[in-house]
């Protein structure tokens, strides 16, 4: 028997299938060693080392400890089991630097002492993994020494930066070689929108019309000057740039369109008409299919990369057939087989004609990219979308159909177009206004019979030089209106373009880029606003932080400059431990500056807490945002009761100015004065912000410490805004709503820890968005108190993966201890190198599966814990005598 492993159980089911009896193809889960991630993990021989907790030894060339990691016990356990039955071991993991890495892992700890082989394949098809086994090769050491190398450093780099993180900043806290350069980006972008200074400028636009048919001409110039457009601007001014251009105010240009329309005829100065080609893009790369995923399906990275997954992992083609659809996703190449360039020609062919055919053969631009994969593309381009949707639907099938028609149309002739301009002039008391008008019409389509590339320019009617417009001219004027225009800030990263900068700067990896952004939003750094990413204040001071200290660890450059050195490794063309010993202690070439451990030393009695800086009021007080235990908050000057205000939750660091901090402290001021007094008790009544939000409280605290008093007020209020007439309300709760119609007994409404709601006989139900706690009726109570209540303990569903075989589902939960599976009998805890998102049914079963064998049903201990109190009291009853008689 062959003992075939790959990474995935759906990856070794699909291929079992392909290669049948003689085979036992089964997955190993992913990485199964990596280094030590607690002290519990770290094995006795090496617990006295002084470097064990870093699990590197820095000073004996990097020697590193591995350890079979928790999840993978059990699953090492059954390979050596199957392992002794075998005649010869096959590794089929990945053909790169991860894949590499888990085959020698593996070969590391099974020590097979039968014949060992290597093969790669892009594709899960017949013909590939066949083609695969006729050509194995030796394992690759270089590459192996390539993955080491980077996760050396990553451990080196975040196990020394992290601390500083938590003694500066806060506990818990993590610095990452890819992370912390994302979250400096999104950062660095928000700083931008923060110096943004905004302009308003205006133009004019004519609406016209010729042979019955409607188009548009916008002011180009006036006396020869060009109208400026918002690239003219300063982005940190607001200011014009030169003087080259007009730049239109609205006076002028409501003026000049009442001008315009009473200066007709105008006349057509000008027509010009240009060919032009417009080229397909290439095929997809992992960073450019998230991308297109993203702008066209509104698919997050990690859906895209979930859903390309299952595509790749194969699908059922029914008769117990299963197939791949898709090759490999994670991928920077965009280069595609002999193979599939052939076959994309004979599709094109087929359904398009000859002349839509043209062979292309992309290369890739990134010097830093990996090309051990062809670009992702279907595995069969004769399998069209509609005959791919027999066997999938939903995401599957949206995600295939942007695949085939990207490979396709990389394949096909470029688009032909004729592009018109006609420029137009009138006189304008004794002023030259230019007006312009532009289209396009495509003349041959192309690669756009497929693609989603779209059409800017409409098609204008036929204009020639010489005609006039407006006055009865042959080009009606339908009117003329003055438009304005105010320069934007710089976007926001959404999760795609964050990708597509970090891929540009050649940052990280096609198989690192969607667990970055799901990382650095995990830790709070960034937070997802709609479809933006929006630093929180704990992401700008940790950057602030790394960037004052350490800069060029989290330079843009910096990963860069080691994936190139990882390149270099693989090929053979670079020591390792010399990469690693340039970084840790620093080189004479200075190519990691004087080394991370010397920069440390150097920095971390310089390390301030840090403080985000606002801005100086009129005198010279400056502003600054902090962190406190819950929340951030403003202090100006030195601070202290009185120049410290907690910073309400939603207002983001580009709009936040000395004014609203100000305004802040105002607040803060003016609630520290009392609303007026409660006409029962007589004592003052406040509204307060503290950390947990605003408040209102009836009286002071008193000298032995005892609290008021208080009552929430909902999310959002300003105290400042709060009247003694609401506060009192507030401090009424709870109130009577009147007798429940079923049961006759109380129910009222009231505000807690978690918000307001309203309670019957001890029953609670929260209230939902729209429900006022003070004016909630009776009626719309009954409604929330029908509602099924969420048990304590109920668990959090974050995704269902699919139906099991055996009838119910499988759920990815979240639990105190991280996210698990489960089928409602067995819960299973997802391996730590495996996002949720990634997990398809195929894992879930083989996970559900150990969790059964491992552990027996739910209520089974329950059944044997019955017998336990009746021991222990046994066991106590003589505990008594036993210490009388000693």
């Amino acid at each position: 028997m062959k003992l075939v492993i790959v990474e995935s159980p759906a990856k070794a089911k699909t291929i079992g299938r392909f290669l049948g009896k003689g085979y036992e193809v089964v997955a190993s889960y992913g990485h199964i060693r990596d280094l030590p991630s607690s002290a519990a993990e770290i094995p006795a021989a090496y617990k006295d080392k002084p470097w064990a907790k870093l699990g590197v030894d820095v000073n004996n060339n990097f020697e590193t400890i591995y350890v079979v990691q928790k999840d993978s016990k059990k699953q090492i356990t059954a390979l050596k089991g199957l392992l002794a039955k075998a005649d010869e071991v096959v590794l089929a993991t990945d053909e790169d630097r991860e894949g590499e890495a888990i085959s020698w892992h593996l070969l590391e700890t099974l020590k097979p002492k039968v014949p060992v082989r290597r093969i790669a394949f892009h594709e899960i098809t017949q013909e590939a993994i066949n083609e695969a086994i006729s050509n194995p090769r030796d394992l690759d050491d270089s590459l192996v020494r390539a993955q080491e190398s980077r996760r050396i450093l990553d451990r080196l780099y975040g196990y020394e930066l992290s601390p500083l993180l938590w003694k500066k900043v806060r506990g818990r806290l993590s610095a990452g070689r890819v992370q912390s350069v994302a979250v400096r980006l999104v950062v660095e972008r928000e700083e931008e929108r923060r110096a943004f200074r905004s302009a308003e400028y205006w133009d004019i636009e004519a609406e016209l019309e010729a042979e019955g048919k409607p188009f548009k001409a916008a002011l180009s110039s006036l006396d020869g000057k060009r109208i400026a457009s918002g690239k003219d601007f300063d982005e940190t001014t607001g200011a014009l740039k030169g003087e080259a251009v007009h730049w239109l105010k609205k006076t002028e240009a409501e003026s000049l369109a009442q001008a315009l329309q009473g200066a007709v005829p105008w006349q057509v100065a000008r027509v010009e008409q240009k060919a032009a080609k417009m080229r397909p893009y290439p095929p997809f790369t992992t960073s450019t299919l998230q991308q297109a995923a993203s702008s066209l399906l509104g698919f997050a990275p990690r859906r895209t990369m979930q859903v390309a997954q299952r595509l790749y992992e194969g699908v059922d083609l029914g008769g117990g057939e299963r197939e791949g659809l898709i090759t490999y996703m994670r991928t920077d190449s965009v280069t595609l087989s002999g193979k599939a360039l052939a076959e994309a020609g004979d599709v094109v062919r087929k359904l398009f004609g000859e002349q839509y055919h043209q062979v292309r053969k992309f290369q890739t631009k990134s010097k830093s990219a990996q090309e051990a994969h062809e670009a992702i593309r279907p595995t069969h381009l004769s399998r069209t979308p509609e005959e791919a949707a027999r066997f999938v639907d939903g995401d599957e099938l949206k995600l295939y159909r942007l695949i085939w028609n990207r490979t396709l149309a990389s394949q096909m002739a470029e688009a032909e177009l004729l592009k018109t301009s006609v420029d137009i002039e009138a006189n304008v008391g004794g002023r030259t206004a230019g007006l312009r008008a532009n289209g396009s019409v495509v003349t041959f389509p192309g690669f756009l019979k497929v693609s989603d590339t779209r059409q800017e320019d409409a098609e204008l009617p036929p204009v020639a030089e010489g005609m006039q417009v407006g006055g009865g001219g042959a080009i009606a004027l339908n009117g003329v209106a003055p438009c304005e225009h105010t320069t934007k800030p710089p976007a926001r990263y959404t999760e795609a373009s964050l990708i597509k900068r970090l891929e540009e700067e050649g940052i990280g990896r096609p198989s690192t880029y969607a667990p970055t952004i799901s990382t650095i939003q995990q830790r709070e750094y960034v937070e997802a606003r709609g479809k933006t990413l929006v630093p929180t204040f704990l992401g700008i001071a940790v950057t602030h932080l790394l960037r004052q200290h350490f800069a060029e660890y989290v330079g843009l450059d910096f990963t860069a400059r080691m994936e190139d050195a990882l390149d270099r490794i693989a090929n053979g063309g670079r020591e390792w431990t010399d990469f690693l010993k340039a970084f840790y202690f620093g080189a004479d070439d200075g190519e990691f500056g004087h080394g991370l451990e010397e920069k440390i030393e150097a920095e971390k009695d310089k390390i301030e807490f840090p403080a985000i800086p606002i801005g100086a009021d009129d005198d010279g007080a400056p502003y600054v945002v902090r962190l406190g235990k819950s929340q951030p908050f403003i202090q100006r000057g030195e601070g202290g009761t009185d120049n410290t205000v907690t910073l309400p939750e939603g207002i983001t660091y580009d709009e936040l100015t000395v004014d609203i901090a100000k305004d802040l402290l105002l607040q803060k001021a003016k609630s520290n004065e009392p609303l007026g007094k409660d006409p029962e008790t007589g004592n003052n009544v406040y509204a307060l912000i503290g950390p947990y939000g605003p408040y209102v409280q009836l009286g002071e605290v008193t000298d032995d410490g005892k609290k008021p008093k208080r009552s929430g007020l909902p999310k959002g209020t300003v105290p400042g805004e709060v009247s003694l007439e609401t506060a009192l309300a507030y401090l009424s709760l709870p109130r009577k709503l009147g007798a429940h119609p079923e049961t006759g007994k109380s129910v009222r409404a009231g505000t807690g820890p978690f918000g307001p709601y309203v309670v019957h006989d001890g029953d609670y139900r929260s209230l939902k968005a729209g429900d006022d706690v003070l004016t909630i009726t009776m009626e719309r109570a009954a409604e929330l108190l029908k509602e099924p209540k969420k048990q304590r303990g109920q668990k959090t569903v974050l995704r269902v993966v699919g139906e099991l075989p055996g009838g119910g589902k499988a759920e990815i939960c979240d639990g105190r201890y991280g996210a698990y599976v489960t089928d409602g009998t067995y819960n299973a805890t997802i391996p730590k190198d495996r996002t949720t998102d990634e997990i398809t049914l195929d894992d879930a079963i083989a996970l559900l599966k150990e969790a059964a064998e491992r552990k027996p049903k739910k209520g089974a201990k329950k059944k044997a814990a019955a017998k336990k109190p009746a021991a222990k009291k046994k066991a106590a009853a003589k505990k008594p005598a036993a210490k009388k008689k000693a």
